[in-house]
């Protein structure tokens, strides 16, 4: 233990510790919890090499951003927490299936394979799931709707029987045996979560964080995930690998109230919820948001990578490579994504790579003074695509991204300002006036008014449109649009709405992404005489303001935006280059991942993902 000028503290832990010792670097702690225990505003607990099964429950925080609680992983040391625990007392029953029984007391309070997922648009497909996992050499393997699909489908899976004093697990495991291999099953609900509300000031760092028996987490309940921050504000969750949470990653989301576990489909149960937050009095810029997202590898999660509704105001959520959620696709719902979050208020999210995901970005009801800016999208299945904003009034804006998935933009709101990014798929449109929902003073939480979602207030500026569809359904909006010096490529339809639009029919529209040494290029030519479209510079005055709310397009902290960067951070001319890339030449391939020096590269820790190259159209 260290105790600098400040008074503050470090605690170590050690997989040699003791609990009963001081924590010092010559006598460390055994368990994270302990050190939790024992931290104070200021303090700082270091974790050195090894596995911790463990529920972190912080019982406190910091004061400020000065004074917070760090939790960080030794440098250079792997520090995996897990919510798992290894099984290996297996008996064979025929072929490749397997059981083994575990008894009830190693789960505590709370038994994953006794309780099932479920809740607000949460769809089971006629079957039940359980929040349990079964996991071969760190695989997750699904889960069986009946006993009889593991004697009669060739493919890993298992089933549980829940009695009183044990639980019971059959898995189908094909060729491996399961005592020779490493097998593990969830224990814990979450890795790293307060069990109380308004623990802020954290930092969280550098920490392997995975296999949790996470709850579905729709924005009408509390939203708990194998790492969340429980109502709070300020916290830094930074440089972690995320992974194998039965439902979500990282939530930033909302209280227990007394209407959690009453499922109440439909707008009103959401109409509800917001009523219920507002109620509380504490949802305020002063209280609540504020989180740093940055630079984790988020990953094998079955509803989201990150979900939040209401707590992920005000927040910056950047650097961060988040693929393979919702693909098993075992359940449906409404609220699977990479990034998933309502009323993100003044929230940005630059500079994410979002690839194989059941969709990319999805701002559902309230999203106010957000920005989505220099991310990558690619490769992610749905028919929402990369970017979905719902059920909201503006302003937002949206510029600078790589946006490559078969639909680009699923348009459901108004007020949004699209600039400067290359759009590979699909654009569409869908109104939705019979839903009203909230909007907000600029900057804040305070209501204003109710309305809802009729077509039109958008933006489109400087984009290079390659899909067929372009823009055209633009000009049968009701309400004002405003489209110009946008480019279209090949058959993109530009719309009439676009005075100074450039269509190169000659264009090529096919392209690829490839990986290399963990950096992503695509592959398509780019036209140095696409120049000519002579894209003005976009800055706030000439955005406008968004027309329900009556709010500028501006920073949060209400300054002036200008769009005066490309997507790789060079600067831009006083008559920019179309699209999110300021060139000077043609140009066949570009880098589109990492954007900027210092983001992570497309490989994740312990294992090597793999990106496929898209279908010529």
């Amino acid at each position: 233990m260290r105790t600098d000028s400040g008074g503050n503290i470090t605690y170590h832990v050690k997989k040699t510790g003791s609990d009963k010792n001081s924590g010092a670097a010559s006598a460390p702690l055994l368990t994270i919890q302990e050190a939790a225990n024992r931290a104070h505003p200021g303090d700082t607990i270091t974790v050195y090499e090894g596995i911790y099964r463990e529920y972190i429950d912080p019982p406190r925080g910091g004061t400020s951003d000065e004074s917070r609680i760090t939790y960080q992983a030794a440098p250079g040391e792997t520090v995996q927490i897990k919510g798992s625990e290894v099984v290996d007392n297996w008996v064979h029953v025929d072929g490749g299936v397997w059981k083994a029984s575990v008894p009830n007391d190693l789960f505590g309070g709370f038994n994953p394979f006794a309780n099932l997922l479920g809740g607000d648009w949460f769809f089971p497909q006629n079957r039940q799931h359980h929040s349990g996992q079964v996991y071969i050499n760190d695989r997750a393997i699904n889960e069986a709707a009946a006993m009889d699909e593991l004697f009669r489908l060739h493919s890993m899976r298992w089933f549980a029987i829940n009695a009183e004093w044990e639980t019971t697990i059959w898995a189908n495991f094909g060729a491996v045996d399961p005592n020779k291999a490493y097998t593990e099953i969830n224990v814990r609900q979450a890795v790293f979560y307060p069990s109380r509300p308004r623990i802020n000031y954290l930092t969280v760092r550098g920490f392997t964080l995975s296999q949790a028996a996470t709850p579905w987490s729709p924005p009408t309940t509390e939203q708990i995930g194998l790492i969340g921050v429980n109502w709070s504000k300020g916290w830094v969750i930074e440089n972690n690998t995320i992974s194998h949470s039965r439902c979500t990653g990282i939530t930033l989301g909302k209280f227990h109230d007394r209407r959690d576990g009453t499922i109440q489909y439909g707008f009103n149960a959401h109409f509800q919820a917001v009523k219920r937050v507002l109620e509380r009095g504490d949802w305020t810029p002063d209280n609540i948001g504020h989180h740093v997202i940055r630079n984790n590898r988020i990953s094998h999660c079955e509803q989201s990578g990150i979900v939040g509704s209401h707590g992920g105001a005000f927040c910056r959520i950047e650097g961060n490579v988040i693929h393979d959620i919702h693909v098993r696709k075992l359940f449906g719902g409404f609220e699977q994504a990479g990034i998933k979050l309502h009323a993100p208020i003044d929230t940005v999210i630059s500079n994410n790579l979002i690839f194989n995901c059941h969709m990319g970005i999805w701002l559902d009801w309230m999203t106010q003074g957000a920005r989505i800016s220099n991310n990558t999208m690619y490769g992610n299945h749905s028919s929402f695509g990369d970017i979905f904003i719902e059920i909201s009034h503006g302003p937002v804006l949206v510029d600078n991204n790589i946006l490559l998935s078969d639909v680009s933009i699923l348009d459901s709101a108004q007020g949004n300002a699209y600039v400067h990014n290359l759009i590979g798929g699909q654009v569409r449109q869908r109104a939705e006036s019979a839903r009203q929902t909230q909007y907000f003073d600029q900057h804040g939480t305070q209501v204003c008014g109710f309305a809802g979602v009729d077509d039109g207030d958008d933006r489109f500026y400087n984009n290079i449109l390659l899909h067929p569809a372009g823009l055209a359904s633009y000009d049968k909006n009701k309400n004002p649009v405003w489209i110009d010096r946008n480019v279209y490529l090949r058959h993109a339809q530009s719309p009439k709405l676009d005075r100074h639009a450039l269509v190169d029919g000659s264009a090529e529209d096919r392209f690829r992404v490839e990986k290399e040494d963990g950096c992503l290029y695509l592959h398509l030519p780019l036209k140095k005489v696409w120049q000519e479209v002579a894209c003005a510079r976009i800055h706030t005055d000439m955005l406008g303001q968004a027309q329900i709310p009556k709010q500028n397009y501006e920073n949060p902290d209400g300054s002036p935006i200008v769009i005066n960067q490309d997507a790789h951070g060079k600067a831009r001319g006083s008559t920019p280059f179309p699209g999110p890339f300021e060139l000077t030449e043609d140009t066949e391939t570009i880098q589109i991942w990492p954007l900027r020096k210092g983001a992570l590269k497309v490989t994740a820790q312990g294992e090597k993902v793999e990106v496929q190259e898209t279908e010529p159209r």
